[in-house]
């Protein structure tokens, strides 16, 4: 076992809380629950997947530093992050008599963590929770900064809270288990980080990207620590999402749209991020936020990393009232993450003639490109 590791923290208070990347880690996790100082009943959430996968490393660490972990498992996939299946998982706790000295393990991907979080947020009126990352997508962004929740079949993550973990933990080397797929579309998120806020990370995104997708362990740690430094450091700024948080929600106003139209079937989260950043690009240019080459560095690095981007077949009207029932429509207003250049961005409320205008005209991604030319790579 590799027994370095990297510790960020997220300085909130008394919601503090760090972060623990390391290679082996799982295996540790007893350990760094004793550290933590918990005590009382654990219920380790995962889906069946993973448990066949984890469950047994996780329960004999647990066991192994004195607790008698209570296995929660629910169905695989965005379908079952409802309302429906968060009272399933009370039932559990109700039935086992968890108290409020109890604490939750999230052990799984973003579904996993965002449904334990918010079961954990309103049980007994909150208990404690900790985040145990095992997609590419949880590792690098939504197990941190305490979004917590659940779907509405009309919009995503419409229910839920902001209720921060105990303790983060991120082994890469449950990457090496990923679905190809799901690995693949972890690296929206990696590249979202990279447009937002650090264009020197995203130039080594460039450089590096065939090395990436092939989940060099060094290199993703690397990946990894970076992006959970940025999003350290925007939560501690803004946690409840009042101002500059929103600027994480890049390719997410355009990506919750088709994730909704599709009803959580068709695309991954990370796919329709990818989709969603490339278009909000090609908006932003043809509203003459940002240079043409913003567009083309970010699709052809979306494209390397193998990821979709071209917008699947929509109309306006499903698209504009798909992204009217996104949680940052405020006021009536769609407010969208905007490029300027790489590594800045800009939140901007859209006007509904404008985005009209720019899907109707057959070259929306710009005057060189032509709708013929989008297939060549497209997935």
């Amino acid at each position: 076992m590799d027994h370095r590791e990297t510790t960020i923290r997220v300085p909130l208070g008394q919601r503090s809380y760090d972060i623990v990347i390391r290679a082996g880690g799982l295996r540790a996790l007893g350990d760094y629950l004793r550290q933590l100082g918990f005590s009382g009943q654990v219920g380790l959430v995962t889906n069946p997947v993973l448990a066949r996968l984890y469950g047994q490393t996780a329960e004999r660490s647990l066991r192994q530093a004195g607790y008698r972990p209570t296995l929660i498992t629910i169905p695989e996939g965005e379908r079952v992050k409802t309302l429906a299946w968060i009272a399933r998982i009370i039932d559990v706790l109700m039935a086992q008599r968890f108290d409020r000295g109890a604490v939750l393990i999230a052990l799984g991907g973003g579904v996993i963590g965002d449904m334990t979080g918010f079961t954990a947020a309103i049980y007994r009126r909150g208990i404690p929770f900790v985040q145990v990352a095992t997609s590419l997508v949880a590792q690098v962004d939504s197990s941190v900064g305490g979004k917590t929740g659940v779907n509405h079949p009309l919009g995503k993550n419409m229910i839920g809270a902001f209720y921060q973990p105990a303790f983060v933990l991120v082994d890469p080397e449950t990457l090496r288990t990923l679905p190809l797929r799901e690995r693949i579309a972890g690296l929206a998120e990696v590249i979202k980080y990279g447009m937002i806020t650090d264009r020197h990370f995203f130039s080594f995104l460039e450089t590096n990207m065939a090395d990436i997708c092939k989940m060099d362990l060094g290199l993703m740690s690397q990946v990894i620590t970076r992006c959970c430094e940025i999003k350290a450091r925007v939560v501690r700024r803004d946690e409840k999402e009042a101002g500059l948080r929103r600027i994480l929600n890049y390719g997410h106003t355009i990506g919750h749209a088709l994730e909704a139209l599709g009803r959580y079937r068709r695309l991954l989260h990370g796919e329709a991020v990818a989709i969603g950043m490339v278009t909000e690009a090609t908006l932003a240019y043809h509203l003459g936020y940002c240079a043409k080459d913003v567009v083309e560095r970010q699709r052809d690095l979306v494209r390397q990393a193998g990821l979709p981007w071209r917008l699947p077949p929509v109309s306006f009207v499903q698209l504009w009232d798909a992204m009217l029932h996104d949680k940052k429509v405020a006021s009536g207003h769609i407010h969208c993450v905007l490029p300027r250049r790489i590594g800045m961005v800009t939140v901007e409320p859209l006007e509904r003639a404008s985005v009209k205008r720019w899907l109707a005209d057959p070259q929306f991604y710009g005057p060189s490109w032509r709708l013929s030319a989008l297939t060549k790579g497209a997935r």
